[in-house]
């Protein structure tokens, strides 16, 4: 299944199909330096930040990519400046009201994962509504992790597992990958759980406590581009540059 304006959008020269990653993830880093390199509050650079997001998700739909992860808001996001923090929140509901509708006609998955107890009742309510409405479609699944951490992620999944060994429903030895990837919270993914492609804008090297379990084998790209600047010419070289390396997953070529 295709997006409806999918054969209206031509395929970026110098790509190939074939070689298109399934899941790309992104760390969108950069939009409060943004803001302020133009003089703007920092919501400016949020509001700008999300703008590019929905390019991305759009290209990313009529390119094949089948999974798309974002890091909207760290677990440590939390001790950032009350008033830029309830400004996210906000933004976060008026985006999913925003684009439900469009999400559900362009066949739009969404996802939002990590510690929801601490995201206002509102948006709590909200995303669980949006992830059953739209929990039908298959053009591309959205994961927005917010609240995230990649350790806490791995702790929560042992505590569940512990649990169960616990009330004897599993036993030590039976312990395994596939079992750790079922306690995750990214298991809502129905495509590639683990991303092929995890990009990083605005110049930082480093991944910041994201997807640690899941981005094992994961190409990275690190963009100079601030979040907001990063656009199609941006997403057409990460996407290059993944195609010209060799996946080995630890074996010889």
């Amino acid at each position: 299944m295709e997006p409806p304006e999918a054969a209206l959008v031509p395929f970026p020269p110098g790509l190939t199909p074939e070689l298109m990653p399934r899941h790309v993830a992104f760390i969108m880093d950069g939009n409060s330096r943004w803001a302020k390199e133009r003089g703007l509050p920092t919501s400016a650079g949020h509001e700008a930040g999300y703008r590019s997001l929905r390019e991305i998700v759009r290209l990313s739909s009529y390119w094949g990519i089948k999974v798309l992860t974002v890091f909207a808001f760290s677990s440590e996001n939390w001790l950032r400046p009350k008033t830029e923090v309830d400004f996210l929140m906000r933004l976060f509901e008026g985006v999913i009201r925003e684009n439900l509708e469009d999400f559900k006609r362009q066949g739009i998955r969404l996802c939002i994962i990590g510690d929801a107890t601490k995201l206002p009742p509102s948006l709590q309510k909200l995303a669980m509504e949006a992830a059953e409405v739209t929990r039908e479609n298959a053009v591309i699944e959205l994961l927005v992790a917010v609240s995230y951490s990649g350790r806490s992620d791995i702790v929560q999944a042992c505590q569940k597992i512990a649990q169960r060994v616990k009330d004897g429903t599993l036993e030590p030895a039976d312990i395994t990958e596939a079992v750790i990837e079922e306690e995750l919270v990214t298991n809502c993914i129905i495509n590639s759980p683990y991303p092929d492609l995890l990009i990083r804008t605005s110049g930082e090297l480093r991944l910041s406590n994201f997807l640690l379990w899941q981005s094992a084998y994961s190409e990275l790209y690190f963009s100079k581009s601030l979040w907001p600047d990063f656009g199609e010419a941006e997403y057409v070289d990460a996407l290059s540059s993944f195609q010209q390396r060799q996946r080995r997953f630890g074996l010889r070529t």
